[in-house]
């Protein structure tokens, strides 16, 4: 078998004030980690002077110029150990919880509670050398007897750690996919099986006997009832902004937004009735007063007051969108897509809630 190593190079680029940046030369181009593209250039962030002028700035130079080589060693060294297939030991020591941190940035709240969760595990402390089976079965177990962030006398639910283990293993492929892992540690571990869980919503007229019950937040009473007419999460609501809406071809209003929740670029159809409840047309985001803390004993005291009795969160007004238009007849392909969910699968729920056969089928027998 042969064997094509990448060859590394430090070279040199004039830029402004009289300096001179260096970087790493890679022939052939390899793929960069950040942006998975593949790049020939690795700027190192080190700058000498290109007319030093004295002593101390050629010292300064050589030493610049020294720790630019060292670097490419790094980089040869780890290149051998990719190609030839060796443990990398550099890779080994760098920090996984800065990691797992810079890959919270771009993800729904959920990853700064895993985040979190692994941080106390570890007490703070963990490498990428340190992250294997046991250490991931461990953790696995960890977060089936935890306490909760924000209650610490309550435990989560095994919902919440079957959620939780799932986005890390989640976590877990995508750095084997970054090649800081030289096997899917996924292949070896087992998930957490969640619990069935009744899913609560909203009929088409208790939405009716919501809208009709004056709210003391406006905002809230907004907000909700424009779930209900839209299926979007929270945290699209809460991010929503006027420069999101556009108008359709068919001359009605569309939202086009990257959801939170799964990074799907989307562009969905809502009613104008939905429209008007976003108020008066501005810049930013369209429901600014809306917070988070308002959709707990603010919305409960909403609902008792409309005389719900239902145990009903704000994300159930989504599932009322779904049931609503299941049971007004669309297509579970459209409600599907109008939810933005990857699968029409996990659509499949709530048609089997409003499933009509099976009340068809419960009548079939009679002892009358």
């Amino acid at each position: 078998m042969s064997h094509t190593c990448t060859k590394v190079t430090v070279r040199q680029r004039a830029i402004r004030n009289n300096r001179i940046s260096l970087y790493l030369d890679y022939y052939p181009a390899v793929r960069n980690p950040e942006t998975m593209q593949m790049s020939r250039r690795e700027y190192l962030g080190i700058y000498i002077y290109a007319h030093p002028k004295n002593e101390m700035e050629r010292e300064f130079n050589n030493d610049m110029l020294n720790k630019a080589e060292a670097i490419r060693c790094i980089r040869v060294q780890s290149l051998i150990n990719e190609e030839f297939g060796f443990l990398d030991k550099t890779k080994q020591k760098a920090d996984f919880l800065a990691y797992f941190k810079k890959m919270c940035r771009n993800k729904d709240q959920k990853w700064q509670f895993v985040y979190q969760h692994f941080y106390n595990f570890v007490k703070g402390q963990c490498t990428f050398g340190d992250v294997n089976v046991d250490l991931c079965k461990k953790f696995r177990e960890y977060l089936l007897n935890v306490k909760q962030l924000k209650h610490s006398n309550r435990s989560i639910s095994l919902n919440s750690a079957s959620g939780y283990y799932s986005t890390f293993r989640g976590l877990l492929k995508i750095a084997y996919r970054d090649k800081w892992f030289r096997e899917n540690i996924n292949d070896y571990l087992d998930k957490i099986e969640p619990q069935d869980v009744k899913k609560e919503y909203l009929t088409l007229d208790e939405v009716k006997q919501l809208a009709a019950t004056p709210c003391d937040i406006p905002v809230l009473k907004a907000a909700s009832l424009f779930a209900c007419l839209t299926g979007l999460r929270i945290s699209d609501i809460l991010n929503l902004q006027w420069e999101d809406f556009t108008i359709a071809p068919d001359q009605g209003y569309c939202l086009r937004i990257r959801t939170q929740k799964t990074q799907t670029e989307a562009t969905l159809p809502i009613s104008y009735e939905a429209y008007e409840l976003c108020g008066t047309p501005g810049t930013g985001k369209v429901f600014k007063d809306l917070k988070r803390s308002m959709i707990n004993y603010p919305l409960k005291n909403w609902l008792k007051k409309a005389g719900i009795t239902k145990s009903i969160t704000f994300h159930c007004f989504r599932h009322s969108y779904a049931v609503i238009q299941i049971s007004l007849g669309t297509d579970i392909y459209t409600v599907s897509k109008m939810l933005t969910h990857k699968n029409v699968s996990t659509t499949q729920i709530y048609a089997d809630l409003v499933n009509s056969k099976k009340r068809e089928t419960a009548n079939k027998i009679s002892l009358k």
